[in-house]
């Protein structure tokens, strides 16, 4: 199972932990992933997908229909869709 947003496709960055002396070791920034079932009217059926909590917020804002049209659109939807 793989850490990226169903919708936006986002995945973890990586970067560096920093000592206080500067010493260097490899890190990865993950994401608020959440595994949330959406109702989508016009399909008339649930679906379950793995979105940020950031993702989570501009769907309640729009709504699952609006976002899932933008994101096809982009061309970051994930294939079970």
């Amino acid at each position: 199972m793989s850490r990226k947003d169903d919708i936006t496709g986002r995945t973890p960055l990586n970067g560096f932990r920093s000592s206080h002396a500067n010493n260097k070791t490899k890190r990865r920034f993950l994401l608020n992933l959440m595994k949330k079932r959406f109702y989508i009217p016009e399909e008339d059926r649930w679906v379950e997908l793995k979105v940020t909590a950031k993702t989570l917020r501009t769907i309640n804002k729009n709504g699952i229909s609006a976002v899932l049209r933008d994101a096809k659109k982009k061309g970051t939807l994930s294939p079970k869709l």
